[in-house]
Protein backbone atom coordinates (compact mmCIF):
# COMPACT_ATOMS: atom_id res chain seq x y z
CA UNK A 1 0.00 0.00 0.00
CA UNK A 2 1.18 3.35 -0.88
CA UNK A 3 2.35 5.81 1.76
CA UNK A 4 0.78 8.71 -0.35
CA UNK A 5 -2.79 8.52 -1.75
CA UNK A 6 -1.69 8.90 -5.27
CA UNK A 7 -5.20 9.16 -6.57
CA UNK A 8 -5.65 11.69 -5.24
CA UNK A 9 -4.22 15.19 -7.14
CA UNK A 10 -1.81 17.32 -5.73
CA UNK A 11 -4.47 20.31 -5.25
CA UNK A 12 -7.69 21.20 -6.38
CA UNK A 13 -11.42 23.37 -5.91
CA UNK A 14 -12.16 22.63 -2.37
CA UNK A 15 -14.71 19.48 -1.84
CA UNK A 16 -18.56 20.23 -0.65
CA UNK A 17 -18.41 17.13 1.17
CA UNK A 18 -17.15 17.70 4.17
CA UNK A 19 -16.18 16.06 7.58
CA UNK A 20 -17.63 16.67 11.25
CA UNK A 21 -13.97 18.56 12.20
CA UNK A 22 -13.92 20.39 9.05
CA UNK A 23 -17.63 21.77 9.16
CA UNK A 24 -16.65 23.18 12.93
CA UNK A 25 -15.96 26.26 12.61
CA UNK A 26 -16.75 26.43 9.15
CA UNK A 27 -16.33 30.13 7.92
CA UNK A 28 -18.30 31.43 4.67
CA UNK A 29 -17.72 34.70 3.15
CA UNK A 30 -19.75 36.12 0.09
CA UNK A 31 -19.45 39.48 -1.26
CA UNK A 32 -22.23 40.89 -3.69
CA UNK A 33 -22.85 44.01 -5.63
CA UNK A 34 -26.39 43.38 -5.67
CA UNK A 35 -27.48 40.64 -7.96
CA UNK A 36 -24.14 39.91 -8.72
CA UNK A 37 -21.45 37.65 -6.44
CA UNK A 38 -18.30 38.75 -6.09
CA UNK A 39 -16.42 36.65 -4.29
CA UNK A 40 -17.96 33.08 -2.21
CA UNK A 41 -15.85 30.98 -0.22
CA UNK A 42 -15.89 28.70 2.43
CA UNK A 43 -12.83 28.18 5.09
CA UNK A 44 -12.30 25.64 7.87
CA UNK A 45 -10.38 26.70 10.75
CA UNK A 46 -6.95 24.90 9.09
CA UNK A 47 -7.90 27.19 5.98
CA UNK A 48 -8.18 30.01 8.57
CA UNK A 49 -5.25 28.97 10.28
CA UNK A 50 -3.16 29.27 6.91
CA UNK A 51 -4.98 32.77 6.32
CA UNK A 52 -3.87 34.01 9.73
CA UNK A 53 -0.38 32.97 9.31
CA UNK A 54 -0.16 34.25 5.76
CA UNK A 55 -0.96 37.83 6.54
CA UNK A 56 1.27 37.67 9.50
CA UNK A 57 3.80 36.67 7.19
CA UNK A 58 3.27 39.07 4.72
CA UNK A 59 3.21 42.05 6.87
CA UNK A 60 6.67 41.34 9.01
CA UNK A 61 8.70 40.56 5.58
CA UNK A 62 7.21 43.92 3.90
CA UNK A 63 7.21 45.80 7.09
CA UNK A 64 10.75 44.69 7.07
CA UNK A 65 12.06 45.02 3.59
CA UNK A 66 10.39 48.38 3.34
CA UNK A 67 10.03 50.10 6.87
CA UNK A 68 12.52 52.38 8.16
CA UNK A 69 11.94 51.00 11.92
CA UNK A 70 14.62 50.14 13.56
CA UNK A 71 15.36 46.11 14.66
CA UNK A 72 15.02 46.20 17.95
CA UNK A 73 11.49 47.53 17.62
CA UNK A 74 10.84 45.56 15.07
CA UNK A 75 11.85 42.15 17.09
CA UNK A 76 9.30 43.20 20.04
CA UNK A 77 6.79 44.02 17.83
CA UNK A 78 7.15 40.77 15.60
CA UNK A 79 8.04 38.35 18.53
CA UNK A 80 4.23 39.40 19.99
CA UNK A 81 2.80 39.17 16.57
CA UNK A 82 4.29 35.43 16.36
CA UNK A 83 3.03 34.82 19.61
CA UNK A 84 -0.47 35.75 18.73
CA UNK A 85 -0.43 33.86 15.84
CA UNK A 86 0.94 31.12 17.51
CA UNK A 87 -1.96 30.99 19.90
CA UNK A 88 -4.20 31.24 17.12
CA UNK A 89 -3.48 28.34 15.47
CA UNK A 90 -3.33 26.12 18.65
CA UNK A 91 -6.88 26.90 18.98
CA UNK A 92 -7.91 26.82 15.44
CA UNK A 93 -6.57 23.48 14.67
CA UNK A 94 -6.97 21.59 17.93
CA UNK A 95 -10.10 20.19 17.42
CA UNK A 96 -9.04 19.12 13.73
CA UNK A 97 -5.35 17.77 14.75
CA UNK A 98 -6.76 15.91 18.04
CA UNK A 99 -9.88 13.69 15.36
CA UNK A 100 -6.96 13.36 13.03
CA UNK A 101 -4.35 12.14 15.59
CA UNK A 102 -1.89 14.96 14.39
CA UNK A 103 -1.31 17.02 17.50
CA UNK A 104 2.20 16.21 16.85
CA UNK A 105 2.18 18.16 14.19
CA UNK A 106 1.01 21.26 15.97
CA UNK A 107 3.18 20.92 18.46
CA UNK A 108 6.22 20.66 16.26
CA UNK A 109 5.28 23.82 14.57
CA UNK A 110 4.99 25.49 18.32
CA UNK A 111 8.21 24.27 18.77
CA UNK A 112 9.62 25.59 15.25
CA UNK A 113 8.00 29.10 15.58
CA UNK A 114 9.23 29.61 19.20
CA UNK A 115 12.84 28.32 18.00
CA UNK A 116 12.68 30.90 14.81
CA UNK A 117 11.53 34.00 17.30
CA UNK A 118 14.02 32.97 20.14
CA UNK A 119 17.26 32.89 16.81
CA UNK A 120 16.23 36.05 15.78
CA UNK A 121 15.93 38.12 18.73
CA UNK A 122 18.70 36.25 19.88
CA UNK A 123 20.48 37.49 16.67
CA UNK A 124 19.16 41.17 16.87
CA UNK A 125 19.90 41.86 20.69
CA UNK A 126 22.89 39.99 21.21
CA UNK A 127 24.06 41.14 17.97
CA UNK A 128 24.78 37.80 16.81
CA UNK A 129 25.67 38.92 12.81
CA UNK A 130 25.57 35.48 11.36
CA UNK A 131 21.58 34.88 12.69
CA UNK A 132 20.94 38.35 11.50
CA UNK A 133 22.47 38.40 7.88
CA UNK A 134 20.56 35.17 7.54
CA UNK A 135 17.36 35.63 8.76
CA UNK A 136 15.47 34.83 5.26
CA UNK A 137 17.57 31.55 5.01
CA UNK A 138 16.63 31.07 9.04
CA UNK A 139 12.75 31.41 8.21
CA UNK A 140 12.67 29.63 4.66
CA UNK A 141 14.26 26.30 6.55
CA UNK A 142 11.93 26.45 9.33
CA UNK A 143 9.27 26.61 7.08
CA UNK A 144 10.61 24.04 5.14
CA UNK A 145 11.05 21.63 8.00
CA UNK A 146 7.60 22.30 9.28
CA UNK A 147 5.88 21.54 5.65
CA UNK A 148 7.84 18.22 5.88
CA UNK A 149 6.21 17.31 9.08
CA UNK A 150 2.62 18.10 8.11
CA UNK A 151 3.56 16.28 4.87
CA UNK A 152 4.76 13.17 6.71
CA UNK A 153 1.68 13.11 8.98
CA UNK A 154 -0.58 14.07 6.60
CA UNK A 155 0.96 11.73 3.86
CA UNK A 156 0.58 15.06 1.82
CA UNK A 157 2.93 15.52 -1.16
CA UNK A 158 1.13 18.99 -1.34
CA UNK A 159 2.95 19.63 1.68
CA UNK A 160 6.00 17.65 0.84
CA UNK A 161 6.63 20.00 -2.24
CA UNK A 162 5.54 23.27 -0.15
CA UNK A 163 8.61 22.55 2.00
CA UNK A 164 10.57 21.50 -1.54
CA UNK A 165 9.39 25.05 -2.90
CA UNK A 166 11.09 26.97 0.63
CA UNK A 167 14.09 25.12 0.55
CA UNK A 168 14.48 26.01 -3.32
CA UNK A 169 13.91 29.79 -1.79
CA UNK A 170 16.84 29.61 0.20
CA UNK A 171 18.79 28.77 -2.99
CA UNK A 172 17.49 31.30 -5.00
CA UNK A 173 17.72 34.09 -2.25
CA UNK A 174 21.39 35.44 -3.34
CA UNK A 175 19.42 36.41 -6.83
CA UNK A 176 17.21 38.74 -4.61
CA UNK A 177 19.84 40.25 -2.53
CA UNK A 178 18.37 43.42 -3.24
CA UNK A 179 14.98 42.53 -1.98
CA UNK A 180 15.65 39.75 0.26
CA UNK A 181 13.12 40.14 3.21
CA UNK A 182 10.00 40.87 -0.27
CA UNK A 183 11.42 37.54 -1.41
CA UNK A 184 10.82 35.57 1.15
CA UNK A 185 7.74 37.03 2.06
CA UNK A 186 6.69 36.10 -1.42
CA UNK A 187 7.15 32.72 -0.51
CA UNK A 188 6.03 32.16 2.83
CA UNK A 189 2.73 33.97 2.88
CA UNK A 190 2.19 32.64 -0.98
CA UNK A 191 2.18 29.76 0.17
CA UNK A 192 0.50 29.90 3.00
CA UNK A 193 -2.62 31.95 0.80
CA UNK A 194 -2.84 29.79 -1.85
CA UNK A 195 -3.30 27.05 0.70
CA UNK A 196 -6.09 28.50 2.23
CA UNK A 197 -7.75 28.20 -1.18
CA UNK A 198 -7.31 24.99 -2.39
CA UNK A 199 -7.87 21.24 -1.37
CA UNK A 200 -4.61 19.63 -0.95
CA UNK A 201 -4.28 15.73 -0.60
CA UNK A 202 -3.78 13.69 2.43
CA UNK A 203 -4.26 10.04 3.90
CA UNK A 204 -7.79 8.56 3.80
CA UNK A 205 -10.18 9.32 6.82
CA UNK A 206 -10.42 7.05 9.62
CA UNK A 207 -13.19 6.45 12.36
CA UNK A 208 -12.03 8.69 15.53
CA UNK A 209 -12.69 7.83 19.30
CA UNK A 210 -12.54 11.93 19.20
CA UNK A 211 -15.79 11.47 17.80
CA UNK A 212 -19.72 10.11 18.62
CA UNK A 213 -20.72 6.88 16.62
CA UNK A 214 -23.18 9.45 14.59
CA UNK A 215 -20.31 11.57 13.63
CA UNK A 216 -18.22 8.49 12.56
CA UNK A 217 -21.07 7.43 10.43
CA UNK A 218 -21.97 11.00 9.36
CA UNK A 219 -17.61 10.94 8.11
CA UNK A 220 -18.32 7.38 6.04
CA UNK A 221 -20.95 9.43 4.58
CA UNK A 222 -19.36 12.06 3.21
CA UNK A 223 -16.09 10.07 2.17
CA UNK A 224 -18.82 7.86 0.40
CA UNK A 225 -20.07 11.18 -1.42
CA UNK A 226 -17.04 12.71 -2.14
CA UNK A 227 -16.13 9.51 -3.77
CA UNK A 228 -19.15 8.63 -5.81
CA UNK A 229 -18.18 12.69 -7.26
CA UNK A 230 -14.94 12.11 -8.31
CA UNK A 231 -16.37 8.67 -10.39
CA UNK A 232 -18.95 10.63 -11.55
CA UNK A 233 -16.41 13.50 -12.55
CA UNK A 234 -13.97 10.30 -14.36
CA UNK A 235 -16.44 9.24 -16.14
CA UNK A 236 -18.28 12.39 -17.59
CA UNK A 237 -21.37 12.55 -19.09
CA UNK A 238 -23.26 10.15 -20.80
CA UNK A 239 -23.94 9.88 -24.02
Amino acid sequence: MSFFTSAEPLIRCKQEALDVQDLRGLLRIEWRLGQFQLFSGAYTRIDQTFMIWGWITAIIFTVAQFSQVNWYSQALLWSGLTVIGIVAMAALAWFWVRVEQLRWVVYAWVLLMLLGVVLTDAGIFLGWGWVVLNLCQLWLGISAIGYGVTGIGLRSRTFLLAGLIHGIGIVLLPTFSTLPFLFTGIIIAGTLLFLSEVQWDMRPPSASVMLTDAENVFNQAQQARRLAEKASFHQGPLA
